[in-house]
């Protein structure tokens, strides 16, 4: 392990602070700009949708409060990866710029709907765009499905596929955050994440010797539930999606949560806009990243 993937693997295991979550891609990129002031008028075709997003997202990165003191890492969507921030290779101004752990998303989309699951499409390429993500000093990854009802064989299907791919992953030296969603509004969540923590505790055998995965989880109806993940020594770090809740709610659900951390996306960009001065733009984000920095504490005390 080079002294570099050290160095990234120390600050994402041990340090205080949160994941951004910048992965929006194709399919949510409109909602995402339109969030943030951007109407679907603003562009005529795909290559400058994803521009626009770009330009949210390099701001973002380049203000000032965006620093590895609070944001120990980001996730970046494949284009983001590709492309640069003032000059620099994205993944490489985040962390020699900013400090800040870069990862990518790799899952391209949802399957449809079985046994109250959405499994991950199969991922055409991953392994070239594995290799990619390692040349461009990329520490690790981040792949989605969504658990819609507490269905055993369906949870069992999807913690299968994760781990399946996890594996994948963690051959080519990267660290996968493995992402079975659970939907915040379904009427049998508290009994779908007790499902999903048994098949998660069952498939940590699998994790290879000397690697260890990380976990992206919803925030559970019964807080603490996921602490015997926290505690295993094969799970870097399990963290948090914002999952719909507003960053308030996200914010107070974190709080009950020992050791875990956040990984928000939309409740990330919450009062944000193109329209915003600078100055404006970067007081909002930095209040922002204050609040979520403060739940994710380990001690929590001062959220």
């Amino acid at each position: 392990m080079s002294g570099r993937v050290e160095d990234m693997a120390a600050q994402v295991a041990n340090k205080d602070g949160f994941i951004a979550a910048l992965d929006q891609s194709g399919g949510s990129t409109p909602k995402a700009l339109k969030l943030y002031g951007v109407s679907e008028d603003a562009w005529s075709n795909e290559d400058e949708m994803f521009d626009l997003i770009h330009a949210m997202r390099a701001r973002i990165i380049t203000s000032p409060a965006f620093t590895g003191d609070k944001v120990m890492g980001a996730i970046l969507f494949e284009q983001t990866m590709d492309r640069a921030v003032e000059g620099v290779p994205t993944a490489q101004y985040l962390w020699e710029k900013r400090g800040v752990v870069p990862f990518l998303k790799v899952d391209q989309g949802l399957a449809d709907a079985a046994d109250g699951v959405k499994l991950m499409k199969p991922i055409a390429g991953l392994d070239d765009l594995l290799k990619r993500a390692v040349a461009k000093g990329v520490f690790g990854t981040k792949m989605r499905s969504v658990v819609d009802a507490a269905n055993a064989t369906g949870i069992k299907t999807i913690v299968d596929q994760q781990f399946e791919v996890g594996k994948q992953i963690l051959s080519h030296g990267l660290v996968p955050i493995l992402e079975p969603e659970v939907t915040i509004t379904i009427s049998d969540k508290a009994e779908a994440e007790e499902m999903l923590l048994a098949e998660i505790k069952k498939h940590l055998d699998e994790v290879p010797a000397g690697k260890k995965i990380m976990l992206k989880l919803s925030l559970p109806t019964k807080p603490n539930l996921y602490k015997p993940l926290i505690d295993d020594p094969r799970v870097m770090r399990v963290v948090a999606l914002s999952g719909g809740y507003t960053r308030d709610e996200a914010n107070a659900k974190l709080v009950q949560n020992a050791g875990m951390i956040a990984s928000f996306s939309r409740a990330l960009t919450e009062g944000l806009s193109a329209e915003q001065s600078d100055a404006d733009f970067n007081a909002t984000l930095a209040a922002t990243i204050d609040s979520i920095f403060q739940a994710s504490r380990a001690d929590k005390k001062a959220a």
